[in-house]
């Protein structure tokens, strides 16, 4: 290349690099979906002393701590699952109920990162009188115990609507636990995307 073109190539591969270089970082921090993960918080660490900060499984070796998932500050969705470099730990859906307040309350994790089983890895092994563990903020721990593990489509498996007693009804409301992680792709591909779902009630 003649020395006199030297100059303008440079000027050219330096105005390229000004324009390209945010939008990559642009796209590393919008394309990335967990933008409701409250990071002002160290993992394990509650916002308050009635959210769960530790849920442990021991028939299956799990003993985790939380992750606080929120709102996706992008798209206005909640977000459903840790990042993918904290999937050995469990999150909590922070618009679900609390635990053991009446309602759903929904934690959440990965069975397969790709290289390692994730935190829910054994979760489809889980079967109905099991005792799930939530440590809450305060120390107390909610004891409760599985009744249902099965698969579920879509916006179903995260179901959250509150149990109240029926119309007459003595009983008290139900609080109740579920723990979510991915089952692969249904009949339909990428559109119809299942979950492993364990459902489970506050025994103590």
């Amino acid at each position: 290349m003649a020395p006199s073109h030297r100059p303008a190539l440079a000027r050219t591969l330096l105005v390229l690099a000004a324009l390209v270089l945010p939008v990559a970082l642009l796209t590393g921090l919008t394309g990335c979906s967990w933008g409701g993960i409250d990071n002002s918080k160290a993992i394990g660490t509650p916002a308050s002393p009635d959210e769960p900060q530790r849920v442990r499984i021991p028939s299956l070796g799990v003993d985790s701590p939380l992750i606080r998932l929120g709102t996706d500050r992008h798209t206005g969705r909640p977000v459903r699952q840790p990042p993918k470099d904290h999937s050995d730990t469990a999150g909590w859906c922070t618009g679900s109920a609390l635990p053991g307040r009446p309602g759903t309350a929904v934690l959440v994790g990965h069975r397969d990162d790709g290289d390692a089983g994730g935190v829910f890895r054994r979760l489809g092994t889980l079967r109905e009188g099991a005792t799930v563990d939530v440590e809450r903020g305060d120390g107390k721990v909610l004891r409760f115990t599985v009744t249902a593990v099965r698969t579920l489509d879509g916006d179903a498996a995260f179901a959250t609507r509150k149990e109240h007693p029926a119309a007459g009804s003595t009983g008290p409301p139900e609080r109740a636990l579920r723990l979510v992680a991915c089952a692969g792709e249904g009949p339909g591909g990428p559109s119809g995307h299942r979950f492993l779902v364990v459902d489970a009630l506050l025994r103590s």
